[in-house]
């Protein structure tokens, strides 16, 4: 494969990190306000169903940036490899680190380094399991 396939190939890859991290986007939003409307039909709790959602939800927001970052790694270290791509890269990766840690200090309270730091998918199953009551 010459370099020029090999670069459309990478960054069709990278444009499939892309629509999965919008998929989850949609896909979450749409499970999470479902689950939350459970949580609020079972038990007339505003409140209660509110924060389900947004735990929910803040957890599919952290997927969908974990899958974001890896799509812009591949499109930088594979198909535009330049110093100024680098630093653009590394740019986004800062400020999508800062919104995950903003995301989860909202999601759990706490800064995640005096909690342990967990994944977007842990989080949205710890709330789908204090959904269900498990």
């Amino acid at each position: 494969m010459d370099e020029a396939g090999y670069t459309q190939v990478m960054l069709h890859i990278a444009q499939g990190f892309e629509f999965v991290a919008a998929a989850v986007l949609v896909i979450g939003g749409i499970v999470s306000a479902v689950i939350a409307a459970r949580r609020w039909f079972a038990t007339h709790q505003g409140v209660a169903s509110y924060r389900l959602m947004r735990q929910t939800f803040g957890g599919v927001l952290l997927l969908g940036l974990e899958i974001l970052v890896a799509g812009d790694l591949i499109r930088t270290v594979a198909v535009d490899p330049t110093l100024n791509s680098v630093v653009v890269l590394g740019l986004i990766v800062l400020i999508r680190t800062f919104l995950s840690f903003s995301l989860e200090i909202e999601i759990d309270g706490v800064p995640p380094w005096r909690r342990g730091l967990v994944s977007g998918v842990t989080v949205m199953k710890q709330a789908v399991a204090s959904a269900d009551g498990s």
